[in-house]
């Protein structure tokens, strides 16, 4: 299994650093010989103070003026810079914690640097003077701390340096145990604002926090100061690393004392058993990853950056397709467990204070992508942050949905940080081409019905999903306007992308448009869905069907693509990122080519316009291929992947675009992926339906499809050698193959080899 990231030099830069966490404390190590720098994140130090307040006073009263200047006045322009008075404050930010820094002599020859992806541990082997080291660094979750080891094969030969430095003002404590505390900014302007004094520090104000170190020797010295921790002399060395913050809740102000959060931390090393702590780390690793693998082809035994070059120059290496596969279920592992924040637009992993986009949760897409995986690949513990994170918004955007459109229910707009705003960010400053877009809310809801419809589990559909779809509900119906034929929801953008008036100038507000008739369809069908299972019959799903029914259309232009707007205005980007107006073909799944042929047909249309001569970006690329897996186009597909491999990756295959760094885009290759591989979003399950011919041999386990199933199938020269399917419920299922469909009837528990029973 490919599932080994290793490389012959240390990490030149932060981005090259290889990655560890458990969802709450995060770690880039750079694998230095002399100067070693292990950067880290906590998931809840973010910048601000607590939830701010939604100032908007006429709120009811902008939106009024909005719908007169588009349904009777028809000024578009008006319209979408009207919207500004609907703004709230800009997010907040998340933030680096600290570095852990490991001062040692010499300079190391015969150098190995590796992160082995299946048991989630850092390696470092090197020669200096003579001496064989070997270091291993991991993130533990069942311990709560990171750990890092030294051997040497010469007794005593262990002599370094340890202490904590941050970007934050700290002060240090050495009372037995090394530490520092501190906080995090109180105030502070997003990066793309400028501001005379951008970052502030106010004394009694701000997450705090505390990060703890101790080291445990075997034979040596080990001394604590206020400079840090000394070593001189062991033949071992095991440093334990644990950090808190002072974070109450999204709802409630920070803890005041940072002192508090470093007896958090310093309590988690108290509870370790050192001896213990690589077994437990690596069970509970292996537990999760061993759950689903991708294997294209033979494994390649090269250094990740030679291979990530080769692709670029345009070499053909699957291997690296399906490690590239296997290190996003890694990530996501890394970034969001359950308990712990959802992954943001970095995961957890993030070296500056005014970081891109404030590494917030962008919800148009990233951070949906962000788990697209999670169900799919067998890891739908890690889907749990991201419950927690809706149910949060929905909290927070009842609010939002009463002051500003007097409505029920709850509304989530583009931008959301630790404090779960929910409002159009940018206090009037903003474009509204992002941040008027009123049914993020209803995206993420979305991704609660999936995964029911992996897992079947009945009481989290009850208890958690059903009642923020029905608050989602509630408040869409209550936003649709009688234009005298249809209901529209006003305001409606296509996310990120202006249109061109007659006059030249642009505009991004208007009428409904076609991503916003997808999620609102979507959503009224969920709503139903949902009922149906529970043995519900409401009238707010009555009133959501009937609603359905008069819903703005989705229109085919003339030409044969899809509108994107209610009008075929002009886009201002015609090879724009979004492909908001596909949505219907993924992640959602009404358009299919079989049984919606002419949606299919517009839909490609649009795509291959959009797509011609563009060049992608990461996240972009992601959809793409799974937008073309789901035309049956593997070829297409696979070129973006290729592109993706050669252009946008950093040596250790995390996304990078200059300096720019997005998890999204691994994590939503590693959901797109599979879309060439098991298909499952309509009523048919297909195997193997969109094989890109450059990857002739190989197999994958631990896909999932939507019903409670788990699929593990092989293929050689590009014909199925095998394919056996698990229920976890009963059920019956159509299953095509390459050959045929077939109908199966499967139990609870039954193992079925669909190739041998043909």
């Amino acid at each position: 299994m490919s599932h080994l990231l290793w490389f012959r030099t240390p990490a030149p830069d932060w981005f090259e650093a290889l990655p560890l966490g458990n969802g709450h404390l995060g770690a880039k190590v750079f694998g230095r010989v002399g100067e070693e720098r292990i950067a880290l994140n906590l998931d809840d130090v973010w910048s601000g103070d607590g939830p701010r307040r939604l100032d908007v006073t006429d709120g009811p009263a902008v939106l009024a003026d909005v719908r007169r200047l588009l349904l009777e006045e028809g000024d578009r322009l008006a319209a979408t810079e009207r919207t500004r008075d609907l703004q709230g404050p800009l997010v907040e930010s998340y933030q680096p914690l600290a570095d852990l820094l490991i001062r040692s002599g010499g300079e190391g020859a015969d150098y190995r640097r590796s992160l082995d992806l299946r048991t989630g541990i850092v390696g470092v082997e090197c020669t200096v003077d003579g001496t064989r080291f070997r270091r291993e660094t991991f993130v533990s979750t069942p311990d709560q701390v990171m750990v890092w080891t030294i051997t040497a094969d010469r007794a005593g030969a262990i002599d370094l340096d340890l202490s904590l430095e941050s970007q934050h003002p700290v002060a240090v404590v050495a009372d037995g145990t090394y530490g520092v505390v501190g906080h995090a900014p109180s105030d502070l302007t997003i990066e793309y604002r400028e501001s005379p004094d951008p970052i502030r520090y106010e004394e009694g104000r701000g997450i705090g926090f505390g990060v703890a170190l101790r080291a445990v020797n075997e034979g040596g010295v080990v001394t604590v100061t206020d400079g840090g921790v000394v070593v001189r002399g062991a033949s071992a060395l095991t440093v334990l690393v644990s950090a808190a913050s002072t974070f109450a809740g999204w709802s409630v102000p920070p803890g005041r004392d940072p002192l508090v959060a470093l007896q958090e931390a310093t309590g988690l090393l108290d509870a370790v058993a050192v001896d213990k702590l690589r077994e437990r780390h690596v069970e509970d690793h292996v537990a999760l990853y061993d759950r689903a693998s991708l294997e294209l082809g033979p494994v390649v035994d090269r250094p990740t950056d030679e291979r990530i070059r080769a692709v670029g120059a345009g070499g053909n290496d699957p291997d690296l397709v399906a490690l590239t596969f296997n290190f996003g279920r890694y990530l996501l592992m890394a970034s969001s467990r359950p308990g712990t924040q959802a992954a943001n637009l970095q995961g957890i992993w993030n070296q500056d204070r005014r970081p891109m986009w404030a590494s917030d949760w962008t919800n148009n897409i990233n951070t949906q992508m962000n788990y697209w995986p999670a169900d799919l690949t067998g890891l739908h513990e890690c889907f749990d942050p991201l419950t927690d994170l809706l149910e949060g918004l929905a909290a927070s955007g009842a609010d939002t949905a009463r002051i500003l459109y007097d409505a029920p229910g709850w509304v989530s707009h583009h931008n959301s940080d630790l404090w779960r705003a929910t409002w159009p960010v940018g206090a009037g400053g903003d474009d509204p081409v992002w941040a008027m877009c009123a049914t993020c809310g209803v995206w993420l809801t979305a991704h609660l019905m999936e995964h029911y419809r992996f897992g079947l589990d009945v009481d989290f559909l009850r208890d958690r999903a059903y009642p923020v779809i029905a608050g989602a509900a509630e408040f869409v119906l209550s936003m649709l306007v009688d234009d005298g034929e249809r209901l529209q929801f006003i305001p409606s953008t296509a996310p990120e992308h202006h249109f061109i008036l007659p006059s030249g100038e642009k505009a991004s507000v208007d009428l409904t448009s076609t991503y916003d008739i997808w999620l609102i369809r979507e959503l009224f069908a969920n709503l139903a869905e949902a009922e149906g299972v529970l043995g519900l019959s409401s009238s707010l799903a009555s009133r959501a069907a009937a609603a359905r029914e008069r819903l703005a259309e989705v229109r085919v232009t003339p030409d044969g693509r899809l509108y994107e707007w209610p009008t075929d205005w002009p886009p201002s980007e015609p090879q724009h990122r979004h492909q908001s107006h596909l949505y219907g073909l993924y992640p959602g799944a009404e358009i299919d080519p079989a049984r919606t042929p002419l949606w299919a047909a517009a839909a490609r249309a649009s795509l291959e316009l959009r797509t011609d001569g563009a060049t992608n970006g990461g996240w972009t690329a992601a959809w793409l291929v799974a937008l073309w897996a789901r035309l049956f186009e593997p070829e297409k597909a696979s070129a973006v992947i290729q592109d993706y491999l050669g252009r946008l990756v950093s040596d250790n295959l995390l996304h990078r675009d200059g300096d720019i760094f997005q998890i999204d885009a691994n994590f939503g290759m590693t959901g797109c992926i599979p879309e060439l591989l098991l298909q499952s979003h309509t009523d048919v399950i297909r195997v193997l339906p969109a094989l890109p011919s450059d990857w002739p041999d190989g197999s994958f386990h631990g896909l999932r499809a939507r019903g409670g199933l788990t699929f593990d199938v092989s293929w050689r020269d590009g014909e199925l050698t095998e394919a056996v399917v698990r229920a976890s419920h009963a059920g019956t299922h159509r299953i095509a193959l390459p050959d045929g469909e077939r109908t199966v009837e499967l139990t609870a528990g039954q193992q079925l080899d669909l190739v041998r029973t043909a």
